[in-house]
C-alpha cells in the first residue's frame, strides 16, 4: 500500500463495467448523473457527456411554479414538519410564556384543543379602565406604564395646551390612572 493511500480512496464502482450512456459514445462511463428528481437511478457518462448533461439538467423540470414554491417551502425545514412558536410546547412540558406570544399568535383552539384565544384581564374593572386610559394592554409592565404615562402627560399637560379644559381633564384622568396602576404593580 502506498503511503497516504487508504482503502476508501478507491472508487466504489468499477469504471470499466460501465459504458457511456450517450448513444454513439464508446468511452467508459466514469461519471454518474441522476435520471430524475428521486436521485435513485443514474446514467453513466464519460467526462465530456456528463458535463453536457449537467449544463442542461433542471431539477425542477416538469413542475409548475406553485409546485416549485411548495417544494422549496417544504425543503426549508429539511422536509420535516414544523409548528408555530409555542404551539406544541404545552404537550412536552409546562410552558411559561413571559412575552404572551402564544395567546397573540395561536388560533382560537390550539393544537391540544384548549382555548388559546386572548382572554380579558382578570383584573378589577377600575384597573382595566386605567389601563385603557394609559393605552396599555395586559400583562402590565412597570416600564411600559412609565413610558406611556410620560408620553401622555406631556401631550395633555395644561402648560402644553394653553389652558384647554378638555386637555386638563384628560391630564387628571391620566394622572389618576397612573397612580392606581402603580399602586397595584408595586403592591
Amino acid at each position: 500500500m502506498k503511503s497516504g493511500a487508504f482503502p476508501f480512496d478507491a472508487p466504489s464502482h468499477d469504471s470499466a463495467a460501465h459504458k457511456c450512456d450517450k448513444p454513439g459514445c464508446d468511452k467508459a462511463g466514469e461519471y454518474r448523473a441522476p435520471k430524475d428528481r428521486t436521485l435513485k437511478e443514474y446514467y453513466w457518462f464519460c467526462l465530456e457527456h456528463v458535463q453536457e448533461y449537467n449544463k442542461n439538467w433542471d431539477y425542477y423540470a416538469g413542475m409548475t411554479p406553485d409546485e416549485i414554491e411548495a417544494y422549496l417551502r417544504h425543503d426549508a425545514g429539511w422536509q420535516r414538519p414544523t409548528w408555530k412558536l409555542g404551539e406544541r410546547a404545552s404537550q412536552m412540558y409546562h410552558y411559561v410564556d413571559p412575552l404572551n406570544m402564544r395567546s397573540e399568535f395561536a388560533p382560537e383552539k390550539g393544537y391540544d384543543g384548549r382555548d388559546n384565544a386572548p382572554s380579558a384581564p382578570k383584573a378589577d374593572p377600575a384597573l382595566a379602565a386605567a389601563a385603557r386610559v394609559l393605552e396599555l394592554t395586559f400583562p402590565l409592565e412597570i416600564r411600559q406604564v412609565k413610558i406611556n404615562y410620560k408620553r401622555l402627560a406631556k401631550a395633555y399637560h395644561p402648560d402644553s395646551n394653553g389652558g384647554d379644559k378638555d386637555a386638563e381633564e384628560r391630564f387628571k384622568d391620566i394622572s389618576e390612572a397612573y397612580r392606581l396602576i402603580m399602586s397595584v404593580l408595586k403592591a
